[in-house]
């Protein structure tokens, strides 16, 4: 049941339909659900329940098994009256690609849409982006996600499961802290987190459990547009780490790569950011900004960043994102001198602006390049789904 609390709905066109063969899927799922469900099925009492609900649990997230038959402290009988009933499910891959700087990326599917996710190694972490929805609810002009129609959210199995496929395809299982490939996860990926916040919490929880994905809350970052109602509900029922798609200092500049501000401007967005809870010093809250040529690039922009972010004594780091080009986009991406020189007056602001060194564009996997279709439409069709979008929040 939905947690009572600010909300801000947009309209979602479907939901997940049930699998054909009835089976449910108990990836996602708490362990009180899946007690729950073996009760209902007549598989144990409660009190067997919530012990065998501790065991799959740990099958599922400590050893990854996806097959009831490996689960050998279970007697055959019930794991066979498990598989009657239930799977423990992946995500489909329909395409995998590699980059020549080693990052990967899926193209998977479940319920018939697509959407994808990518990993990105580096020497001492390993980052999964993971996508909440199969489209997009907004329209970042800079983002090729954002031309796409929105389908529906992606349940918590579906989100969990991204990070159970990366860490099948990493062959890290048995489920360990020490010497991870997989050790910090972005929701970065398709979609608005913030707009499917629900399924988001629920599949994070999972990830953050000690006894499931056991991430910390520290090495798991949500990134939004700015949804401002649900920034403080991010914050008190999640408690990752906060990173919001800025991109512009000017209202007429970000009103239009980022048409969400027209509904919550940027001081109502950055009085948001300075009240998310646990936001300190050691836990700062990082502002994207994608480097636009001759749009949101000059010193001036430079020097108004440092002055909004100290006006509301943000704990704040930026990263500046070479914009990730792509087939029919609007803008051009930023010298790199260009680039430099704004960092330089950001740092001597006080405030870190490292430079995000792009990854994976030759598979189309860097930062605002994720589409799960290679459709083609014309600048009149781009700017007619934008308009729906903005039409319907």
């Amino acid at each position: 049941m939905p947690i009572a609390g600010a909300v801000d709905p947009v309209p979602v066109p479907r939901t997940l339909a049930p699998r054909p063969d009835g089976l449910k899927d108990l990836v996602g799922l708490p362990r009180a659900a899946i007690a729950d469900l073996l009760a209902e099925a007549g598989l144990a009492d409660a009190k067997q329940a919530k012990m065998r609900s501790r065991q799959i649990w740990s099958w599922i997230y400590n050893r990854g098994v996806t097959d009831f038959a490996g689960m050998s402290d279970l007697s055959k009988p019930l794991r066979e009256a498990l598989a009657d009933h239930f799977v423990v499910g992946r995500p489909e891959v329909v395409e995998a690609h590699v980059s020549i700087d080693g990052t990967r990326k899926w193209l998977l599917r479940s319920g018939g849409e697509e959407y994808e996710m990518v990993f990105i190694p580096d020497a001492d972490r390993g980052t999964l982006c993971v996508s909440s929805q199969v489209g997009c609810t907004l329209n970042c002009r800079f983002c090729l996600t954002g031309t796409m129609k929105l389908v529906r959210n992606l349940t918590a199995s579906e989100i969990v499961g991204q990070v159970m496929l990366a860490r099948d395809s990493l062959g890290e299982w048995p489920s360990q802290p020490e010497g991870r490939l997989l050790t910090n996860i972005v929701m970065m990926g398709m979609g608005e987190p913030l707009y499917n916040f629900e399924n988001v919490r629920d599949a994070l929880k999972i990830v953050m459990d000690g006894d499931g994905l056991a991430l910390s809350k520290r090495r798991i970052t949500l990134s939004t547009s700015g949804v401002v109602p649900m920034m403080e509900r991010a914050g008190a029922e999640i408690g990752v780490n906060l990173a919001v798609s800025l991109h512009a200092v000017t209202k007429e500049i970000r009103d239009e790569i980022v048409p969400l501000n027209k509904k919550y401007g940027i001081d109502e967005l950055l009085k948001a950011c300075a009240d998310y809870p646990g936001a300190n010093n050691a836990r700062r809250i990082t502002f994207e900004y994608v480097m636009l040529k001759d749009k949101n690039d000059s010193d001036e922009d430079a020097h108004e960043l440092v002055r909004l972010l100290k006006r509301y004594d943000l704990p704040a780091k930026v990263n500046l994102i070479p914009f990730n080009p792509w087939p029919g986009a609007l803008y051009e991406t930023s010298t790199p001198e260009r680039v430099q020189r704004f960092s330089d007056i950001v740092f001597r602001g006080g405030i870190s602006a490292p430079v995000r060194r792009p990854r994976g564009r030759d598979i189309m996997a860097a930062c605002g390049q994720l589409k799960s279709s290679s459709e083609k439409m014309s600048r009149a069709e781009l700017d007619r789904r934008a308009a729906e979008k903005e039409a319907s929040w």
